[in-house]
């Protein structure tokens, strides 16, 4: 009987990757091993009932939350809009390369897939192919304002950084991860992603809730660890969050779409200051 060699398993792909590296201390260099984020593209798939399954994007992202991330990103750009629209996600067993497995991904709908349409305004975004005022008119096609009675103390406000930091694992470990945090009203972190891109990162917050079936986040408060762009205003306006904080600044496009969709955006958030830029009404700001 001949035997049959086992076949080889299939790479894992990992959110860090090991390096040696030579680190200069003033005098002293030493060769020493690191650790970096890694960076992959992961292409996104749909697949329409009783169709092949088509490419739509591909992302530079971090390992990790794969299908949180490519739910997330359909969903937020509107190519996903209810639960009814999902049948499943998996990754791709039918690419060439197994060494890619693990960086396609195939979202499966219960209906047919008739996105060309939303792909060129999705590309189009994706590329700032469109100038401020077009942008947020074309998201007010797809979201409406956010209504939120919610309201919080300036406290709360200026605890989450440090909070989202301690939940930001890979980032403490290598430095360069962006960061992504939802917070209840009471300032306690109940999901935290990260990635090398910080869109993505947020992706995969929105993906995390839409497969548990609890969009929308009108009484939780979105954190981000570094600057306030308009993409991330207009995901936060697709899963209707009324609240975001940030440790730096939020650009002018950002500023326009939160005060246009009735979003509290907040930023330069340290220990003791922060920045209210729109909608100050939800913030109780006794101390």
């Amino acid at each position: 009987m001949t035997e049959t060699a086992a076949p080889a398993p299939l790479p894992v792909r990992r959110p860090t990757t090991d390096v040696m590296i030579t680190a200069v201390r003033g005098d002293s260099t030493t060769v020493r091993p690191d650790v970096l984020a890694t960076e992959e593209p992961m292409e996104i798939r749909v697949q329409g009932s009783d169709q092949e399954a088509v490419p739509v994007t591909v992302t530079m992202r971090t390992p990790g939350n794969d299908f949180e991330l490519a739910v997330g990103l359909l969903f937020n750009e509107g190519l996903i809009e209810s639960y009814d629209d999902l049948r499943s996600v998996c990754y791709c067993a039918n690419v060439s390369n197994a060494e890619q497995r693990f960086n396609v991904v195939t979202v499966e709908l219960t209906h047919k897939y008739e996105g060309a349409a939303r792909e060129r305004t999705f590309f189009s975004s994706s590329a700032c192919g469109i100038c401020g005022t077009t942008s947020i008119e074309e998201l007010a096609t797809r979201t409406s304002a956010v209504e939120s009675a919610m309201r919080i103390d300036i406290a709360t406000v200026l605890a989450i950084p440090k909070l989202l930091n301690k939940g930001q694992k890979l980032f403490n470990l290598t430095g360069g991860l962006h960061g992504a945090g939802i917070f209840d009203s009471t300032g306690q972190l109940e999901v935290a992603r990260e990635d090398i891109g910080r869109h993505n990162a947020l992706d995969k917050i929105v993906g995390h809730y839409f497969l548990q079936k609890k969009l929308p986040l009108s009484d939780k408060i979105l954190a981000l660890s570094g600057r306030i762009g308009f993409e991330l205003v207009q995901k936060a306006a697709m899963a209707k969050i009324p609240i975001i904080v940030a440790v730096s600044a939020p650009s002018s496009l950002a500023f326009k779409t939160a005060e246009s969709l009735g979003i509290t955006l907040i930023g330069f958030t340290r220990d003791h200051s922060t920045n209210i830029y729109t909608h100050p009404e939800r913030i109780d700001l006794k101390r």
